[in-house]
């Protein structure tokens, strides 16, 4: 028998999560079956849209169970196997986080094969779900031209930091918000154009009214609320407006007012589209061809903000809606 601890889903949180939202407890794992595997998790993800799993209402994923451990993006060492497909050592992908070692049969798991000089990790985040979710995001739906201008919220996250450099590499100009000064600096540390703290800069739209002077072709939206708002309102005629999250809204407890100013994209024939990353599943080869590339010739950085150890899953989770984040937000166990 393995033990393993494991974060499950104590209560469903109201407004901001809190820490009693969530418990630590243990589980014994028995010995793996024919065709399953054990596997000891080395990385776990936390991300945005495990807020809306929180709740008990149909979406495109179930919720999470109460008194059950949380699902979400791990990698971790095969240790223990009963399956051709995999051996002991192998390094592998799976939906099995929030946990430090599971027994799942082995075509549940993706086996990864990871370059010289990436960290394992970096599966979680710029070669993982966050990357393909800017990446496809930004050029399936945004289709960027040299010479736009696109302007990015939330642009020192996990998917925004890479949607502000792939915009740049298409040729582009970029303006960028973040929530503090520090993030800002590793913005313009990157090579982005212009770059708004948006928590001290007073007047959002004023301050990307005069980043943007001509107007945006591009907005990649990753916070909603009233960035989105001045998004429309600076948006050139058949802009194209890219929904990916609304972070300033998932933890309302009542509901949220739309744009004042969405009559606008009537009138100024602006596309607006959500996603939801699972339908660009089927570009995952190209999106890794192009970003790997970028990154072994150095064109594509990426940063992460690191906790250690399961307890501080929940801790992790919960500074993603308090701004405490660089780039993707991992769990080290």
């Amino acid at each position: 028998m393995t033990t393993s601890r494991e974060i499950r889903l104590a209560s469903r949180p109201v407004g901001l999560p809190r820490a009693t939202d969530f418990a630590l407890a243990s589980r014994e794992l028995a010995a793996p079956g024919p065709g399953e595997v054990l596997v000891r998790n080395t990385w776990m993800s936390v991300d945005p849209y495990m807020r809306g799993r929180m709740y008990d209402r149909p979406s495109y994923v179930p919720p999470f169970a109460l008194g059950e451990p949380l699902q979400g993006g791990a990698i971790g060492v095969v240790e223990e196997s009963h399956s051709d497909a995999l051996k002991p050592g192998d390094i592998v992908s799976s939906m099995f986080g929030w946990r430090e070692a599971f027994v799942a049969p082995a075509a549940a798991l993706e086996k990864l094969e990871v370059p010289a000089g990436v960290p394992m990790e970096a599966f979680l985040g710029v070669l993982g779900m966050p990357g393909l979710t800017a990446w496809a995001g930004l050029t399936q739906i945004g289709k960027p031209k040299p010479g736009d201008t696109v302007f990015v919220s939330g642009a020192a996250g996990a998917v925004g930091s890479i949607v502000a450099q792939v915009a740049k590499l298409k040729g582009c100009t970029v303006v960028a918000s973040a929530g503090s000064d520090d993030k800002c600096a590793w913005l313009k540390g990157l090579g982005i154009d212009h770059v708004i703290n948006y928590r001290t800069c007073g007047n959002l739209l004023a301050a990307v009214q005069a980043a943007a002077p001509k107007g945006i072709d591009i907005y990649f939206d990753n916070v909603g609320g009233e960035h989105l708002e001045v998004a429309i309102e600076v948006a050139r005629p058949f802009a194209r407006l890219i929904e990916c999250g609304m972070i300033a809204s998932y933890n309302d407890t009542d509901p949220t007012p739309g744009p004042r100013n969405i009559i606008q994209v009537v009138g100024k024939s602006l596309t607006m589209r959500g996603f939801i990353v699972i339908e660009f599943q089927g570009l995952r080869g190209e999106f890794i061809a192009e970003v790997g590339g970028w990154i072994r010739d150095g064109k594509l950085t990426w940063q992460e903000t690191v906790l250690e150890g399961i307890d501080q899953a929940p801790a992790a989770f919960i500074g993603l809606f308090e701004g405490r984040n660089t780039g993707k937000m991992l769990v080290k166990l």
